[in-house]
């Protein structure tokens, strides 16, 4: 005859619920501590990461801080006012900005006829696009006589390349190229849109700006001097008026800042690209081959 256990009193019950109880606080204790402890340890990796990472921006700004801080003319000055460089003067560089380009060459503008002025930054993805159609346009147009084709390099998008000066740095180059090569400028200004770099990035090194020159053909001894600096000085506002301070920057950026400021007064703001079709600003498709051409052959014709 099977034996009946006999059931726990109520205090064994109780003290089993008591032990079973502390025993589930003692693990749900555990696991917390166990998740603090994780916690903790992803804020301290985290923590490491964010400051390796810090480590290597500023160690990047540095660096560009030292390999482009002659590149932009007063770069780091305040109230920057005029500039006073007699060494930069190039005599194929027009005054005002522009490069212009006819049948009688880089440099040289028609006598008489229609002038298309294009304000562009290399920077600009749709100034990228607006080459991409019209660029060769462009050429065939300046071969003719009584159109010259004003070309205006500008650089409102340094601030977006990561502290290089990108846009600077490019239209440089493309002006050392025009007063020491010419004949290599436009096939220069294709082939850095056909490797444009994204906005907002650091944009190509100075090596890749001359190896692209040179696979067009500029000589090794141009090339050299989109690096070269000059020595001169400006004026900044000071408390009584203005002040002169010395400074050092690529041959050309001086230059490259007029033709900046120049195309926001131009313009009522800068707008990359735009154009000008005697003055007067060109509202049609900039973006599909034909239609500019059409334009510029229709004002040639009516002068």
């Amino acid at each position: 005859m099977p034996t009946n256990d006999p059931r726990p009193t109520k205090a064994v019950r109780r003290d089993e619920a008591r032990a079973k109880a502390i025993a589930m606080r003692q693990e749900q204790e555990r696991k917390a501590k166990r998740n603090r402890l994780l916690a903790i340890g992803g804020l301290i990796a985290a923590i490491a990461v964010l400051a390796a990472v810090v480590i290597v921006i500023v160690r990047q700004g540095a660096e560009r801080a030292e390999a482009y801080g002659t590149v932009q003319y007063g770069a780091g000055a305040e109230g920057l006012v005029v500039p006073a460089v007699d060494e930069v003067e190039a005599p194929s560089v027009a005054e005002g900005g522009g490069i212009p380009v006819s049948a009688a060459g880089v440099g040289e503008a028609a006598e008489d006829g229609t002038t298309v002025t294009v304000y562009f930054d290399f920077m600009c993805p749709y100034c990228g696009q607006f080459d991409a159609a019209n660029g060769a346009e462009l050429e065939q147009l300046a071969a003719q006589e009584g159109i010259t084709i004003e070309y205006k390099p500008i650089a409102f998008l340094d601030g977006t390349s990561q502290g290089t000066f990108y846009s600077t740095r490019a239209a440089n180059a493309v002006a050392v190229v025009a007063d020491q090569d010419p004949e290599h400028m436009t096939a220069f200004m294709t082939a850095l849109y056909e490797n444009q770099p994204e906005e907002g990035s650091s944009g190509l090194s100075d090596a890749e700006i001359a190896e692209l020159a040179t696979e067009v053909g500029v000589p090794a001894d141009v090339t050299e001097q989109f690096t070269a600096t000059v020595d001169g000085t400006y004026e900044v506002a000071a408390d009584d008026g203005t002040e002169e301070r010395d400074g050092t920057w690529r041959t050309f950026a001086p230059w490259v800042l007029a033709a900046t400021e120049q195309a926001n007064t131009d313009l009522g703001g800068v707008s990359t690209p735009s154009v000008l079709i005697d003055g007067e600003k060109w509202e049609g498709d900039l973006y599909t081959p034909g239609p500019l051409t059409e334009a510029v052959l229709a004002a040639a014709a009516q002068g």
